[in-house]
Formats: structure tokens, sequence, C-alpha cells
């Protein structure tokens, strides 16, 4: 479940706490942090907004009053200065072709000796068995996917000197892997983002990456963790 994703910062939590949740997507995690203890109030924030639309929903189904939903960019956040806690992001950084201005912003907003807490994806360290000459060849359309959109597949490795060269100190990581999608359903999503692509892009890698990525799907079943850079900073 997406909340596992946020249960290194969890136990931080306090009551009072006013909490930032950038990027919260469909409000799964947001959720998990609203309920974490009482009182507590968290913004969940994404750019989205048929994901906003969702996640009010999803609290009203819920019946959470802690959270609030907001439609808006993590390069301006809707904020005054130093009003925030905590700021949290899961699967954000890894997307964005500025993450320094983004944590900038997260700057911003938190309070002197508020708490940083990112939940960072690195592919270099994602386990796949079995991972096939096939696999291999699918992912490395993947990556040039995510980077000519601006992000970086390996962002777990340049977290922690993104978050310092904001101004963030006390910066701690660790390694965490999570089982999320499965293996097969891993290479669905690998061979309709490449079949998609090509469809645009007209692009030899990215057709040769799509055949690789057909005969994962058609490989057979396995195992797929992703590993997570965990950070925590203070502000």
């Amino acid at each position: 479940m997406l909340e596992g994703y946020a249960g290194f910062v969890l136990p931080l939590l306090r009551p009072g706490m006013r909490v930032l949740d950038v990027g919260c997507g469909r409000g799964a995690i947001t959720l998990s942090l609203g309920t974490a203890t009482h009182p507590i109030h968290v913004l969940g924030m994404d750019a989205d907004p048929a994901s906003v639309a969702f996640a009010r929903k999803a609290a009203d189904r819920a019946h959470v009053s802690t959270v609030d939903f907001v439609v808006a960019e993590p390069y301006r956040i809707p904020l005054p200065p130093s009003t925030v806690d905590v700021v949290y992001s899961h699967a954000l950084l890894e997307q964005l072709a500025d993450p320094l201005l983004a944590l900038a912003e997260f700057a911003r907003v938190l309070r002197s000796g508020g708490l940083l807490a990112l939940s960072t994806s690195d592919w270099s360290r994602a386990k796949l068995r079995p991972r096939t000459a096939n696999v291999d060849a699918a992912l490395r359309g993947l990556y040039l996917l995510q980077r000519r959109a601006g992000g970086d597949p390996f962002a777990g490795r340049h977290v922690a000197g993104w978050a310092e060269r904001a101004g963030f100190r006390d910066v701690r990581t660790r390694a965490r892997h999570h089982p999320g999608v499965g293996y097969g359903e891993l290479a669905e999503q690998v061979e309709t983002n490449l079949a998609a692509a090509i469809g645009v892009q007209h692009d030899l890698q990215l057709a040769s990456a799509a055949r690789s990525a057909w005969m994962w799907v058609r490989d057979g079943k396995g195992e797929f963790s992703q590993c997570w850079t965990e950070l925590l900073a203070t502000r």
C-alpha cells in the first residue's frame, strides 16, 4: 500500500503540527499523514486537478477532516514563508527538471527547525529477478523517456546533495526497497509507455527498447522491488 512509503516519517509527527505533502497524487499517503496523530493538519498539493479532485472525494469517504487539498506546482507553493512544520514528498523529485528550485520552495515554507522528509526513487538499485538482457534494454528506454521529460531515473543517488545545496542541515538518508507493482505489471507499464512514445517520437532506440519490453512481458513471472532513498533533514 502507498501508505507504507511514509513509514519513516509517521513516528516523527506530533500533535499540532502543520504538514505539507507535495505531489500528493490521489491522496493515499496524505490520508495516512492526517491520521497519524491528533490534532494535526495536513495539506496535500498536486499539479494535476483530477488527482486532487479524487483525493478530496477519498478524504470525504474516509471521514478524515484533518486534510485539505490544493492544486499547485511544486515550484510555486501557495503558502507564506515559515508556516509549515513538516514538508513530505514521495516520488516527486525524480520527475522534476529543477529539483533544486523545488527544494528552495520547500525551505521557504518550512519554519526554522522544521523537518524535510523525502522518498525518492533510484532505478540503479532496483531489484528485478530475473534480470534478462530484454529487461535491461527495456529499462534503458524507460530511463531515456524520463530524462527527455526532464526527470532523473537515478535521483535517489543525488537527493542528499541537492538537499544540502538547498540549505538543509543534518541530512540523513537510507535506502529501502518496497515491492510496489508486480514484475509483470511493471513490464506491461514499460511496454505501454514505450509503445506510446514511439508513436510520437519515431526513435530507433525507443523502438528497440519497445521490442525488448514486448519480449519481457512474454518471458514470464519474476520479482521486482524499487529502491527508495528516504531522506530526513532540518531547515
